[in-house]
């Protein structure tokens, strides 16, 4: 099957926020992949795949129409082995679900909006309106933004949930000593949990007032900060955002994680943040001194994606 690969995304900031219309920036990811192969399902794992596009293929039905979708072509790949490939962790925030949902969209739709140089801002929400609806399916509701980020492999920046588009993000130094990382839980967590939760929060409304007045806040301001290379600042927003995380999303926390979360805000060696919905997976940070800090945290599977 001729299918091209879909990377992984990192939402480096606007988790929970972009659901309230905070800013947000999403990054490809390309450690991770996937890409829809035909397989042989008496392979355990194949089958697995096969099974849980064959319950998409049916929401699908239930969603979209059958001039929207070529769902002959889809059914017979499912009866021929249709699985999806991926190297991505599931339940670790960094868009497994999304990049099958770019991959579907880009194989069995009909008329799709190809992702080419000059693709406009109003086909870039369309496609968000587009993934959103089939998402749902995995999360019980969704952005959009994975699969979009996945599809378009390009960063995104989210101004609010009505203006989207690409950009350009600041150009990396090698040799730089600031930048960003990811750490380790070694455990997945559930999306359509954490987020159910998550709403159930913002229905108390000492909880709404303050994430709208201050987490909201301090994720557009390292948004800016980081658009405009002001790392200095980054660094203070970006203890702000850890603060009110460790604060009010203790849920969205693994417990593992709680000495050195504090130790980060502590020292101000670095900070850490949810990377996605939290739960598990992996822990997103930010440090003015990569290096030292990657002897710091080598315990936790260190993996560096940015450096300026």
């Amino acid at each position: 099957m001729d299918s091209p690969l879909f990377f992984a995304k990192i939402l480096l900031f606007g988790e929970y926020g972009i659901i309230k219309n905070s800013k947000g920036i999403s990054i490809p990811f390309d450690l991770f992949s996937g890409a829809l192969k035909l397989g042989d399902l008496n392979n355990n794992k194949i089958n697995q795949s096969n099974l849980e596009i064959k319950k998409f293929n049916h929401y699908l039905k239930q969603n979209f129409q059958e001039n929207e979708i070529n769902f002959d072509l889809m059914d017979k790949d499912l009866q021929n082995g249709l699985y999806f490939k991926s190297s991505i962790p599931t339940g670790y925030g960094v868009g497994s679900s999304g990049s099958l949902v770019a991959a579907i969209y880009e194989k069995y739709f009909i008329n799709i909006i190809k992702n080419e140089i000059n693709i406009n801002s109003n086909q870039i929400f369309n496609l968000k309106q587009i993934f959103s609806k089939m998402e749902s399916f995995f999360h019980g509701t969704s952005s959009g933004f994975d699969p979009l980020n996945s599809y378009l492999s390009s960063p995104i920046l989210i101004n609010s949930k009505k203006d989207v588009k690409t950009t350009l993000t600041p150009n990396q130094n090698n040799n730089g000593k600031i930048g960003f990382f990811l750490i380790d839980s070694e455990e997945s967590s559930d999306t359509s949990i954490l987020v159910k939760q998550f709403q159930k929060n913002m229905e108390d409304s000492d909880f709404k007032n303050i994430f709208q007045n201050e987490f909201i806040s301090f994720t557009n301001s390292c948004v800016q900060d980081f658009l405009d290379s002001n790392f200095n600042s980054l660094s203070i927003n970006f203890k702000k955002l850890s603060r009110f995380t460790f604060d009010n999303f203790k849920m969205m926390i693994p417990n593992k994680f709680d000495l050195i979360w504090k130790n980060g805000l502590k020292s101000n060696k670095y900070y850490l943040k949810l990377c996605g919905s939290g739960g598990g997976g992996y822990i997103l940070g930010f440090s003015l001194n990569i290096d030292e800090v990657k002897e710091q945290l080598s315990a936790f599977n260190f993996q560096e994606i940015l450096r300026y």
